[in-house]
């Protein structure tokens, strides 16, 4: 089995993004490149992009930071809706062509402040109908030529994408817990990225995910899964939990406690994990979703590198092999964390042996 190592890039003018203490420079291409160019020397293969209305252009900075690396490969999360299929497959190409296949494409069907780019806001139903129709559709336009299509949300008339990306296009990943959501991971998706629950809960959607799969004939190479979430990193166990007490201690000072009650399935689904405890398994820390943490940042891995890469290794054997991490500092951690978990990751003794072959 292949394993990828992912880090996180924040997308934000404004600084502080999840406690992160850069102030000088930040939002400008310079920070991000230097981030992106840290992962590179740190062994990270690249980094998660976010998207959302009222932060930079992803795809935008995705392009800048690519042109100003060699091997960094941007996994761009991008919006059906925001983008149409076919001008999004043209975009997504070009880039991968110009910068040697290395293009990844997250898709998102979140909430966002739609209105704002001119979008109606549906049911779940509908969000997630549509989103099946524009990767199907992307995938097509990226594969084939003169592709004609009407369906019930996009249409094209005799559509061919020049020029062509490497192979069949950027793979495509793509999250969300709902029965929507996961039918539409089942059959189009390349990857299906968690968030940090417990082993439990991952071997329970990874079972469900391939047997959905086998159930809705799924007509691509098998699903993929990956995770997504906060590792927090120190030389000792003891120190690690120390500096994460002092940073849940520090979210419920500035923020307060309970927060975060959303209606999205997954956020649910990891805030709902404080009531089985702080820490589940041998190191999931999940104190920091009452105060404040949202998204990947709900739950966090803490521990040494051993501890966090036995965690780690203990997901990849439940299928995970795209792993997507992150702390803050950014710049100091995405050193810190890919020096202290990637080699060992990657070593004879790593995940290789522990995770079944695939």
């Amino acid at each position: 089995m292949t394993y990828t190592f992912l880090w996180y890039l924040p997308n934000t003018i404004e600084p502080g993004h999840r406690g992160d203490d850069t102030v000088a420079g930040y939002g400008t291409l310079d920070h991000s490149v230097d981030l992106a160019r840290t992962a590179e020397r740190h062994g990270w293969e690249g980094a998660l992009i976010g998207t959302g209305w009222g932060r930079p252009d992803t795809f935008t900075v995705a392009t800048a930071i690519a042109a100003r690396t060699s091997t960094f490969r941007p996994l761009t999360a991008i919006r059906p809706g925001y983008w149409q299929p076919a001008h999004f497959a043209s975009a997504a190409a070009t880039l991968d062509h110009l910068i040697g296949g290395r293009l990844l494409v997250n898709i998102v069907s979140g909430r966002d402040d739609l209105a704002a780019y001119g979008d109606v806001e549906g049911d779940q139903a509908q969000r997630y109908a549509r989103t099946r129709e524009f990767m199907r559709l992307t995938r097509r336009l990226w594969t084939e030529e003169n592709v004609t299509y009407t369906g019930e949300h996009f249409q094209v008339t005799g559509s061919t994408v020049v020029p062509r990306p490497y192979a069949r296009g950027p793979r495509l990943y793509f999250g969300g817990a709902s029965a929507a959501a996961e039918r539409v991971a089942a059959t189009e998706a390349d990857v299906q990225l968690f968030w940090g629950e417990p082993l439990d809960g991952i071997a329970e959607r990874v079972d469900r995910l391939r047997g959905l799969a086998r159930d809705l004939d799924r007509d691509l190479p098998p699903l993929e899964f990956g995770l997504r979430i906060t590792t927090l990193v120190r030389d000792t166990t003891e120190q690690a939990w120390h500096d994460a007490e002092a940073k849940v201690a520090e979210m419920a000072r500035r923020n307060g406690t309970d927060l975060l009650r959303r209606s999205a399935v997954g956020q649910q689904r990891l805030l709902d994990l404080a009531d089985r405890g702080d820490v589940l398994d041998t190191c999931l820390y999940t104190a920091p979703g009452r105060h404040g943490g949202g998204g990947a940042g709900t739950t966090w891995l803490v521990g040494s590198a051993d501890d966090v890469a036995a965690a780690l290794r203990r997901y990849a054997d439940l299928g995970i092999s795209h792993f997507v991490l992150s702390d803050t500092p950014y710049l100091r951690e995405t050193a810190r964390v890919g020096d202290a978990l990637i080699g060992r990751l990657r070593s004879p003794a790593g995940l290789s042996e522990s995770a079944p072959r695939g």
